[in-house]
């Protein structure tokens, strides 16, 4: 199946001596093009960085419904473990549902994992619909898409405008998933959360922050993105935020 426009993984490999190493994550429905200018701007500054294209994104919105949470996460944990045979300190950043991946990744990795960077990360969703998902996926395929929540205008996230409802409801068992062992995430943890967003409720972030056990925690608030903040007005933000992070944790 073809790729969507800039769909494809992104790596960069730093040179040996560099013994640090990010693994990107983009959100459900997208593709690496959401995240890919942050995961470059990390390579920048010479750390090893793959921002991998998770199982059903990238090409059409039907491909989605034959995979489940499982696929997405084992190619994640693929990423990591490929980096972390060769780095000594593996960080692991995600958007959305790349941050519900990358607090899994967190929990079950444990100090393997040396800091968390997330942006408008879901682990749970407040949409009235919500509850009938468990009964309607298995006759409806989608429902209209909630792509491109970006205030700056002509950006393009290069996501499905539909919300494929099989692979909808396997999302909500990876929060089930996530939720139930959050005291693991015990890593340095850095969140970003947008003042206006239309697809992924604060409540979530206060849920994040109330619940991990990471002695170090630290709460950014965007006042001029939304949803798809890594590609937004305050994407350097992220970038320079999350390059500060990375720094302050190695020299720790």
């Amino acid at each position: 199946m073809p790729l969507m426009p800039d769909a494809e993984p992104f790596t960069f490999d730093a040179a040996e001596s560099n013994s640090v190493a990010i693994c990107v994550l983009h959100g459900f429905t997208g593709s690496p093009k959401s995240v890919t200018p942050w995961g470059r701007a990390l390579a920048q500054v010479g750390w090893t960085v793959r921002v991998p294209r998770l199982p059903g994104h990238g090409t059409r919105w039907q491909d989605m419904n034959i995979t489940t949470w499982e696929d997405w996460y084992a190619e994640a944990d693929r990423n990591i473990c490929e980096l972390k045979a060769h780095h000594d300190q593996v960080f692991i950043m995600g958007l959305s549902m790349g941050g519900s991946l990358s607090l899994r990744i967190a929990e079950e990795h444990g100090s393997a994992i040396s800091g968390i960077v997330l942006v408008n990360p879901a682990v749970h969703s407040e949409r009235a619909d919500r509850h009938l998902l468990p009964l309607i996926y298995r006759f409806i395929p989608s429902f209209p898409g909630v792509s491109n929540d970006i205030a700056k205008p002509g950006v393009n996230e290069g996501a499905y405008d539909r919300m494929p409802l099989k692979a909808a409801h396997s999302l909500t068992k990876l929060w089930t998933v996530v939720k139930a062992d959050i005291a693991k995430v015990t890593q340095p943890l850095l969140v970003f959360h947008s003042e206006q967003d239309h697809v992924v409720e604060p409540s979530n972030t206060a849920w994040i922050l109330a619940n991990t056990r990471s002695a170090d925690k630290t709460d950014v608030l965007l006042t001029r993105s939304f949803h798809v903040a890594t590609i937004d007005y305050e994407a350097d933000v992220i970038e320079s935020g999350s390059i500060d992070f990375v720094r302050r944790v190695i020299a720790s």
